[in-house]
């Protein structure tokens, strides 16, 4: 029921998911309307179920007292789902600081972990890398950016088949004087560390492949992306004017349709689906407001390869080799 466009577009791209993989689809919401969505999409021989919950919690609801308020919430029941052992993953395009609460709250944190941080998987020149956190703990200390780099790091392993990621630190300045007192103590005790720390980031650096995971507060991650995915609106609409103002660059645009289409994909953030919660004790995937089909199928799909590929205890247990909690 989360989501700029639920839960018509949430329920098309879990069955158009349901279609392609071996998941049986648990649905948390009001049966009415997903009974509706279902019957639209003629889905009567895939194996999907409706989990009851009579309450939904809207965007702009604050998350907290919502949740005190709303026990039947279809984020809590679904993340209850989990906890009980009826369902692997939880997947919700909702208020993301809702799904956070709710996932803390039933799943639990994993041990040498304060605070989750949602992990978004972001494109550059030579290869994916990992932004985190990118919304699900604004308010941070140095060792919570401590630990996001030790779960960034084996979510790279794990996700990009990195052996060893360099961890970058986003700052103001590459030298480690520069930042906020939080920023130059998370410096320290990354240059202690035994991961493979390359120093502070820039902004112009995030995309540029200097580094695989790239480590910030809630905050600063959340505007970091939502500029970016403004920026390739944007550069999408200012180009696709220029082409369309001569004959010669329409011309061009044909002769180039490919190379455009490679160049959407690579930038598009319906193409990952959404964003992993790490830290908390279960799979959670925390998809965009406005996610469309594409990124719900694509979600789903992410929640099953964690799932399947036990992504969950591999974090965990590089965080005890690591030994975060004591660095």
């Amino acid at each position: 029921m989360g989501g700029d466009h639920a839960p018509a577009v949430v329920v098309e791209g879990a069955i158009a998911a349901a279609r392609h993989l071996p998941v049986h689809l648990l649905l948390a919401g009001r049966r009415p309307a997903i009974e509706a969505e279902l019957a639209r999409l003629q889905s009567g021989h895939l194996p999907v179920s409706i989990a009851e919950a009579a309450d939904v919690i809207g965007m702009a609801e604050p998350p907290a007292a919502t949740l005190r308020r709303k026990p039947a919430a279809s984020i809590r029941v679904a993340v209850g789902e989990v906890a009980a052992g009826r369902a692997r993953a939880v997947v919700s395009a909702g208020s993301t600081g809702a799904t956070v609460m709710a996932a803390c709250g039933g799943l639990g944190l994993l041990p040498g972990v304060d605070r989750p941080a949602l992990a978004t998987t972001i494109p550059t020149r030579d290869r994916a890398a990992i932004l985190l956190d990118a919304g699900a703990s604004v308010e941070c200390r140095p060792q919570h950016l401590l630990q996001f780099a030790a779960m960034g790091t084996v979510f790279a392993q794990v996700a990009l088949g990195i052996e060893r990621p360099r961890v970058g630190l986003l700052s103001i300045g590459e030298e480690e004087t520069k930042g906020t007192e939080l920023i130059r103590d998370a410096h320290r005790l990354l240059k202690a560390s035994r991961l493979n720390f390359i120093g502070n980031v820039e902004g112009r650096d995030v995309y540029a492949g200097v580094a695989d995971v790239i480590v910030c507060d809630g905050f600063t991650g959340n505007v970091a992306l939502k500029i970016s995915e403004g920026l390739v609106e944007t550069v999408e609409h200012l180009l696709a004017d220029e082409l369309q103002r001569t004959m010669s660059t329409r011309v061009g645009f044909l002769l180039s349709r490919r190379a455009f289409r490679r160049f959407r994909k690579r930038v598009d953030y319906s193409e990952y689906g959404g964003a992993p919660l790490l830290g908390v004790a279960g799979v959670c995937i925390v998809g965009h407001g406005r996610s469309s089909v594409k990124a719900v199928r694509n979600a789903v799909a992410l929640a099953y390869r964690f799932a399947s590929r036990d992504v969950i205890g591999r974090v965990e247990r590089g965080i005890a080799a690591a030994s975060v909690s004591q660095l």
